[in-house]
């Protein structure tokens, strides 16, 4: 596990260590503490430098305070941090158990717009993807329960100070887990943007 990396992250702003349960009154509270402290009112009389550094850390403090309170957006960030998931890599890829499921969604998107653009009736199509559109929801809901199951396997690997290689395998399944949901979610919005084309 690199959560002992000396550079500074998002999580070390905060002192906190780098679980994903955190409790999010605290949190709060430690942003209002270091926003006052960092607030460049605070620094009106300093040199430009120093003006220019704490307009720099309360930027950085407000980046990381939006990230760490989305369940998410904090997943997403220890994976990057962890070395887990960068631009480019690891590009999300249809689970291979959804492939006909989406390949049926598509081909049913395909017929709805060529129907609405010849002005064809659009009843069936539109209960055929509304079902769709509950269908992968629900699909979307069990990836966010699983996401949080490995969120809390994680924490309790990172209190007990657990091996490298189990923590890998932890970091691996919650990319895993995003690159399903990632799909899922686009899946869930192109159905919705089409229905509300109407």
């Amino acid at each position: 596990m690199q959560a002992s990396t000396q550079r500074s992250d998002y999580f070390a702003l905060f002192g906190m260590p780098r679980k994903l349960w955190i409790e999010m009154s605290a949190l709060e509270q430690k942003f209002l503490q270091l926003s006052w402290k960092l607030h460049p009112d605070n620094f009106v009389n300093a040199s430009e430098e120093e003006r220019e550094a704490s307009l720099k850390r309360s930027s950085e403090l407000n980046d990381a305070y939006r990230t760490l309170r989305d369940p998410v957006g904090r997943v997403e960030y220890l994976l990057a941090i962890e070395g887990e998931r960068q631009e480019g890599e690891k590009k999300q890829q249809a689970p291979p158990e959804l492939l006909e499921e989406a390949f049926e969604l598509n081909e049913s998107l395909d017929e709805w717009r060529e129907a609405r653009a010849a002005g064809e009736e659009l009843g069936a199509l539109k209960v055929r993807l509304a079902a769709a559109e509950k269908n992968f929801g629900e699909k979307l809901s069990e990836v966010d329960q699983q996401l949080q199951r490995i969120a809390r396997e994680w924490d309790a690997a990172v209190d007990a100070n657990a091996d490298a290689a189990a923590c890998k395998a932890l970091l691996t399944r919650m990319n895993e887990c995003l690159n399903r949901r990632s799909y899922i979610r686009n899946l869930v919005a192109g159905v919705a943007k089409e229905l509300g084309e109407i």
